[in-house]
């Protein structure tokens, strides 16, 4: 959220942060909340759907989305909707599949599709308040892993196509409910699979709304701002193995895996990529700029140009983490394996890097200049996952419609065209020609975020509720057009 700073050389670098990324450092909540169990109506509908959601395990991996898919998509026959599971490949014990249902309209326009996921990330039970997948609703609140990521998304926009079946509201343009599978390891037994082998599914959408973007509540003053995304950094997810003389923890072998592997990892930290302003950076900022204090709305507004001669608003502004993450590339090592046993040298070790690539990077350019860095030919690379995100314009009805109706519901309400510092499947329907956005119509404060792959993840029922409102007019404005 965005915080007012005393002082002419300030700059919201908190607040700008919160805006720019959306999320901030997890954190355990108290104990002893209440979550008792909500009233009917719209919103408790939505919260006893998403709860039964979170209650089915899509730990992946392995996955396992079929039973909810089965869910999803029978909730939806119940309706009257048209929907089918849609089987995906990928090994696991209750099965892979996707949710697909339809609230057709009148065939006028191009169809366009609310995108979301049904696998979620793990979750340790000893780090909640409430076990993570018992779906928990009370206080407000519904609590559980995917409330926000993504279970509570896929709820909202199939309660959205049973709103609009209920009211009997006729579109132009068909309105499609999709949730795949396998998002959270990148999609390639989802999103992937069913833009590739199954397009009819799509039927020549043009449009696709997902995740990736929500409201921030404004703060003393400064507005709402409705968070767009239009395009994301890309991954450029690294394994590295070493081998060497395996043997007797009592006495290191000469040449051992482990130091080698450490040493490579050593000096890949003290890598720091280049910074660089790509053009989709430079036009979200230079967006931004009427938000943050007069004295650096000019840097804001040519943000390479200030970044490159003036030294203290750069040090201030790359000394904001979540800033800096969308001026370099990052690296981040997350796995590291060595020996089972305390007393034994392994023959080989490993590690894992979750890099994350500014618009226009490459990953082949990047395990190039690691490769150099590293300078060991006894370290072997190998690229795990890798795609270019691609962007959709800034300047389409469909953002038109999200204006209008940001503007009807708070005329002060700002939406700023976002840079994602994650990524998300959009990428395999951009390459399809579909324009994707990542906007999804719930107010979130940065505290509000923090259970996203993190502890007690929550939503509240009141998000739930408004989320479907707001869908609903957002696509009644875009087909008045």
């Amino acid at each position: 959220m965005v915080t007012r700073v005393r002082g002419a050389g300030a700059i919201l670098l908190i607040g700008v942060v919160a805006l720019l990324t959306g999320c901030s450092s997890p954190s355990k909540r108290t104990a002893g909340a209440d979550y008792s169990v909500p009233a009917g109506g719209l919103r408790g509908e939505a919260a006893a759907l998403l709860s039964r959601a979170i209650q089915v395990d899509t730990t992946n991996p392995p996955g396992d989305e079929l039973p909810l898919a089965e869910l999803l998509v029978g909730y939806a026959r119940a309706e009257g909707l048209e929907a089918r599971v849609v089987p995906t490949p990928g090994r696991s014990s209750k099965g892979r599949a996707a949710a697909w249902a339809i609230h057709p309209g009148k065939g006028t326009e191009a169809p366009i599709i609310l995108l979301s996921h049904l696998d979620v990330v793990p979750a340790d039970p000893s780090q909640w308040t409430v076990p993570p997948l018992a779906g928990v609703t009370g206080g407000g609140f519904v609590v559980g892993r995917g409330a926000l990521d993504a279970k509570g998304i896929a709820v909202v926009h199939l309660l959205t196509l049973l709103e609009l079946e209920r009211r009997d509201i006729e579109l132009d343009r068909d309105v499609i409910f999709l949730s795949v599978p396998d998002e959270e390891t990148g999609g390639r037994r989802g999103a992937a699979s069913i833009t590739r082998d199954r397009p009819e599914l799509l039927r020549g959408a043009e449009y696709v709304l997902a995740e990736g973007g929500a409201i921030q509540p404004g703060r003393g003053g400064t507005p709402d701002v409705w968070r767009v995304t239009f395009t994301e950094k890309s991954p450029c997810w690294l394994r590295l193995r070493t081998t060497g003389e395996p043997g007797h923890g009592a006495s290191a072998p000469r040449s051992a895996a482990v130091p080698r592997l450490l040493r490579a990892l050593e000096r890949i930290m003290r890598y720091q990529p280049e910074v660089r302003v790509a053009p989709e950076v430079a036009q979200m900022f230079a967006a931004i700029a009427p938000l943050v204090p007069v004295a650096d709305r000019a840097n804001f507004r040519d943000l390479a140009f200030a970044l490159d001669t003036d030294p203290e608003f750069r040090e201030r502004f790359l000394s904001a983490r979540g800033q800096a993450s969308l001026v370099r590339d990052t690296l981040t090592i997350t796995v590291l394996e060595g020996s089972p046993s305390t007393n034994i040298v392994p023959a080989t070790a490993l590690a894992e890097i979750d890099a994350r690539l500014i618009p226009g990077g490459s990953c082949p350019a990047l395990v190039d200049e690691l490769r150099r860095r590293v300078s060991d030919p006894g370290v072997e690379f190998e690229v795990l996952l890798s795609f270019r995100a691609g962007r959709s314009p800034v300047e389409t009805p469909l953002v038109d419609s999200i204006r209008r109706v940001a503007a009807r519901r708070d005329p002060t309400a700002f939406v700023l065209p976002q840079v994602n510092t994650g990524f998300t499947d959009a990428h395999y329907f951009r390459d399809r020609g579909m324009k994707v956005y990542g906007f999804v119509p719930r107010w979130l404060r940065p505290i509000d975020t923090r259970g996203i792959h993190g502890e007690n993840e929550r939503i509240s029922i009141d998000n739930l509720e408004l989320g479907i409102e707001v869908m609903v007019e957002i696509l009644q404005d875009l087909a008045e057009l």
